[in-house]
Order: C-alpha cells, then sequence, then structure tokens
C-alpha cells in the first residue's frame, strides 16, 4: 500500500530499523568522543589514501565508527566500558566479516596516547 507520493503507508521493520540507525548515526557524528576526534583528524580527508567515512550504518544491524567502504575496512575505537562487551563485539565481528569487511579494533587510550602507531596499522592494513 502506497501513498500518492509512491512512498510506503508502513515501514517493515527492517525498514524501521535502517532508519533509526540512520538517524542515530547522524546524531554520534555531532558527537565523536575524543578520541575519535584525534583519529578522524587524521583519516579524513583522504589522508590515508581512500575515502573514510564515520558513524556508518552497516546491515541494517551497526553503526560502524569509521568505514572505508572501497577497502571494507571497518575501525572501531572502544571505551574502557567495552571490556565487558567482547562476547558481542566478537559476534558483531564475525558477522560483519562473513559480509566481506575487515575490522580492527583500537582502545580509546591507546589512540590518545600512540595515535602514529593506530595510523600506521590502519595504512598497513588498508
Amino acid at each position: 500500500m502506497t501513498r500518492s507520493d509512491n512512498k510506503p503507508l508502513f515501514r517493515s521493520s527492517s525498514e524501521g530499523r535502517v532508519a533509526l540507525l540512520e538517524t542515530r548515526g547522524r546524531q554520534m557524528r555531532h558527537s565523536l568522543t575524543a578520541s575519535e576526534q584525534l583519529l578522524w583528524s587524521r583519516i579524513s580527508g583522504r589522508k590515508l589514501g581512500v575515502v573514510f567515512r564515520r558513524q556508518v550504518p552497516l546491515l541494517g544491524r551497526f553503526i560502524a565508527d569509521f568505514l572505508a567502504p572501497a577497502r571494507r575496512l571497518v575501525v572501531e575505537v572502544d571505551g574502557a566500558y567495552h571490556v565487558e562487551r567482547a562476547r558481542a563485539d566478537a559476534t558483531r565481528d564475525a558477522v560483519l566479516a562473513r559480509a566481506g569487511y575487515r575490522v580492527l579494533r583500537f582502545e580509546a587510550q591507546l589512540v590518545v596516547c600512540k595515535i602514529e602507531a593506530v595510523v600506521a596499522c590502519i595504512r598497513a592494513e588498508l
């Protein structure tokens, strides 16, 4: 069933989830953590030779901190609270791997203290 402007009157649950992720990603792009801001300043604008996007909805289920779509590389910056999410992160990484994405994870403290090493690791993976 559609309206006169050809937009559906009802969204499927997956369409609703995608819209929610897009809205949440947009909000997150405007409120990066200090470590995410620092990393973004080093990888944005093709500084590593590829385009990175930030806070990108993926597979209708996740929001990636940073994504290089052309290389199918996801870069995640994990805060201290992520220690408790190790199992969920492993599951998420496996789902992304099955979809053809490679995932690099860095602790926020490492990004802040050793940004050049983090950037070198990302460059090597590219």
